[in-house]
């Protein structure tokens, strides 16, 4: 049987994300908006469990390609150069999509550690 365009749209996995997460927003949204105190108590009810999901979050420094036979070379010490200089943005992927751009800073509260100041959001693109 024949599918029709709305039911072959949806087969695309990213777009049926991206549709999920634009009527997930404009509930999210609407329920923000409304005025009736019961309604709003259990909105923040749902949208807790939503918020408790886990995603995958990676921030990505930089990446190269390499032969395998490089590749089978590198050993304790060795360095590996990747495609973006000291001062470029590092990209913030989540679940494998690419949502904003930043730049690695150290952290007030433990210098020992160090992450990711957000200085562009990507909205609406399409995978990393």
């Amino acid at each position: 049987m024949a599918k029709t365009k709305v039911e072959a749209e949806l087969d695309q996995p990213d777009e049926q994300l991206d549709r999920a997460i634009e009527e997930l927003r404009g509930v999210l949204h609407e329920e923000e908006h409304r005025p009736d105190a019961a309604f709003r108590a259990a909105a923040g009810a749902n949208s807790n469990v939503i918020m408790n999901i886990p995603v995958d979050v990676q921030i990505i420094l930089g990446s190269t390609e390499m032969a395998v036979s490089d590749l089978m070379a590198l050993q304790k010490g060795s360095t590996v150069a990747l495609n973006r200089r000291i001062g470029e943005p590092v990209d913030v992927v989540v679940n494998g999509r690419k949502i904003a751009r930043g730049e690695i800073t150290v952290l007030e509260s433990d210098p020992s550690r160090f992450g990711i100041r957000l200085t562009e959001i990507i909205a609406g693109t399409k995978g990393a």
